[in-house]
């Protein structure tokens, strides 16, 4: 059964044996770290995801962990962003989804911690710009509030910018309830503004771009029948063998949904809580992976951020 999710890790789940593909399971501190490698047309037409590398986080609770906790999974997250970034130029950082919807407003939310440097030519002295690289942010809102396509406001501002990799931060959808808000996944291939919740726009990518595009996302939804599925399935013991179990728990699932609303998208009750302190962490990180020049201290003193 096919439920939809943005995240590598579950649709490798589904499909463990396709050649082309690579699983790389590491642990970072408290955290597991999955590596998700795709590296055949083939592999990624059957897991529906382009070609490219997907590294996610697995977190415990934000709430639960420390500040030392907090500030080793930014430097883990930071150091595999390092990794993917062209090692000088200008980056462009955008935060995508709708700032007036909490479960969506991830994106903007990280843009309003990042430390912003491409404004300070010809303000400061030659050698604290040679501490700096130049940063600028970008956070173009959606369709149905600007009536222009995200990408193709992307496609200006980098026009214009001229930066040699752009950075997209969005609100992504899993397929299992217990993985919203506990995992950070970072890949090369870009990003489909909209793609979680079925919206699909115009894609954010090198070819797009121009530029390498590398995206950070975090679940914060689930569809209503994850939910109802999870439910049923705990009801339909019954069924012995485990595919029939599923294919009648999504067969009930559909049933129930089948309603004049539609399929529901179902999103925590803390969730502005959750996305506050996921802001933290993400835009942490991309401050020391693009200022690797600068303490943490000083990234601190000059954002005004408490991580």
């Amino acid at each position: 059964m096919q439920y939809r999710t943005d995240l590598a890790m579950e649709r490798a789940a589904d499909h463990p044996d396709i050649p082309g593909v690579q699983v790389i399971n590491t642990q970072a501190g408290d955290c597991a770290r999955c590596e998700v490698r795709i590296e055949s047309e083939e592999a990624a037409r059957q897991l529906q995801k382009p070609c490219g590398r997907y590294i996610t986080f697995e977190i415990p609770p934000l709430h639960q962990m420390a500040q030392p906790a907090r500030a080793e999974l930014a430097q883990a997250i930071a150091d595999t962003l390092q990794s993917l970034l062209p090692p000088d130029g200008d980056v462009l950082i955008v935060g995508l989804g709708n700032r007036r919807i909490t479960s969506d407003k991830l994106g903007s939310q990280v843009v309003e911690t990042l430390l912003v440097t491409r404004h300070l030519r010809g303000h400061l002295s030659q050698p604290l710009l040679d501490r700096l690289r130049g940063v600028c942010a970008l956070a173009p809102g959606v369709l149905g509030v600007t009536g222009m396509e995200t990408a193709d406001l992307v496609q200006g501002a980098a026009e214009h910018a001229k930066p040699c990799a752009i950075i997209a931060i969005d609100a992504l959808s899993a397929r299992e309830c217990r993985r919203i808000g506990a995992v950070i996944q970072v890949t090369d291939t870009g990003i489909q503004p909209g793609s979680g919740v079925g919206n699909h726009r115009a894609g954010i990518t090198r070819e797009t771009m121009g530029v390498p595009v590398i995206a950070v996302g975090v679940p914060t939804v689930v569809y209503g029948s994850v939910i109802i599925r999870d439910a049923l399935r705990q009801l339909l013991d019954d069924y012995p063998d485990a595919s029939e179990r599923e294919a009648a728990a999504y067969a009930l699932a559909q049933r129930i949904l089948s309603q004049p609303l539609g399929e529901m998208v179902v999103t925590p009750r803390e969730i502005d809580q959750l996305v506050a302190e996921l802001s933290q962490v993400i835009g942490m990180s991309l401050n020391l992976a693009l200022q690797p020049q600068l303490s943490r201290e000083e990234i601190l003193m000059l954002t005004n951020e408490g991580l």
